[in-house]
């Protein structure tokens, strides 16, 4: 089945419940969901996010910082890793 095909067929009610199956492990009447119903639920909800839900509100959204992590480095750079061992830490 071809995405266009697949997103056509998926109406806002199908999508919610594809989200609940992914999150629950199983159908609304107690199937458990085989390893590819989960990928196709997976792709389904995605290829519906991109096309209808606004970026924010997507599942796995995550904001971006208001400031960087660490600004006392040169990201141009690389820095050696320190190990640390059981007695340091």
């Amino acid at each position: 089945m071809r995405t266009e095909d697949m997103l056509a067929a998926v109406t806002p009610q199908v999508y919610e419940q594809f989200k609940r199956a992914i999150e629950l492990g199983k159908w609304p009447d107690g199937r458990v969901l085989t390893q590819e119903q989960k990928q196709t639920c997976m792709q389904a909800v995605i290829a519906y996010e991109h096309a209808h839900v606004p970026e924010n509100e997507r599942v796995g959204y995550v904001p971006p910082k208001a400031e960087p992590c660490a600004t006392d480095h040169d990201h141009d750079e690389p820095a050696p890793l320190k190990w640390k061992t059981d007695e340091e830490q």
